[in-house]
């Protein structure tokens, strides 16, 4: 029986090329490339580790670590005893600051639609009067609504607004605009506060959302400032299986 025999540098799979990557880094690029050209779309099942290695004359071991990084980034997915699979894409938002979803869907490609849940004026209790920073039994202004991306529910907005920041609130049609091109327009914020969590899943956030009873809700806190009021607090909850939130900052130095 004849054995194939690889020939590699004195370090072996982690040889750097001529561009300054490693056999494991040029894999990397050559799935995130296959995937990004739509070439293989989601769904699609990717060659073997057997075929890769081949391919690239690595081991398998430096295949199956390059695709295991994929898949715990959410990449790629791993189905024992099928193979491996490019994941559905998620719908991702930014966290470090406050941007219209209107805006993020339509920058994907996708369209963006809103259902219109409730939109009433609602009496501070202790809690909600202390995230307002009111006194209990103040009116404030509350929305809930449903962002939809193609048709699938991505975010229900549950927002409280201050009517000292915007006294017509509940004017505003948010199925044809967003509170947040409708507070950004009314006056200038100055602080923002974002908190995030990962929560259990209530049976109405279930159905909104139209989720699996097993799959995790993820919860982001924002509250903002205007002129000294908190003229806002959302509680934007998502799908945790399909968005993710990230951010990119600069160190200053």
């Amino acid at each position: 029986m004849s054995r194939r025999t690889e020939t590699t540098s004195p370090r072996g799979d982690a040889e750097i090329n001529g561009i300054g990557q490693s056999r494991g880094q040029q894999i990397r690029s050559h799935v995130l490339s296959k995937i990004s050209s739509a070439e293989w779309p989601e769904g699609f099942r990717i060659p073997s580790e057997a075929r890769l290695s081949g391919e690239f004359a690595v081991s398998r071991m430096t295949i199956h670590m390059a695709l295991r990084d994929l898949a715990a980034e959410g990449v790629l997915v791993r189905k024992q005893g099928a193979g491996t699979f490019v994941a559905a894409r998620r719908a991702q938002s930014t966290f470090l600051e406050i941007r219209n979803i209107h805006a993020e869907i339509e920058a994907r490609g996708n369209v963006h639609t809103t259902d219109v849940i409730a939109l009433d004026a609602v009496n501070c209790d202790l809690s909600l009067a202390t995230e307002m920073n009111v006194t209990p039994g103040t009116v404030v202004f509350h929305s809930i609504l449903v962002h939809r991306e193609n048709g699938r529910p991505l975010q229900i907005e549950d927002r409280f607004v201050n009517p000292r920041f915007s006294q017509d609130y509940l004017d505003q049609d948010f199925s044809r605009i967003t509170p947040y091109e409708h507070l950004m327009a009314t006056g200038p914020l100055e602080e923002v506060e974002h908190v995030i969590q990962a929560i259990p899943v209530d049976e109405t956030s279930r159905k909104l959302l139209e989720m699996q009873p097993d799959d995790p809700l993820l919860l982001l806190r924002r509250r903002t400032w205007s002129g000294g009021l908190i003229a806002s607090s959302a509680r934007l909850l998502h799908p945790g299986s399909r968005f993710s939130l990230a951010g990119r900052m600069t160190v200053a130095r």
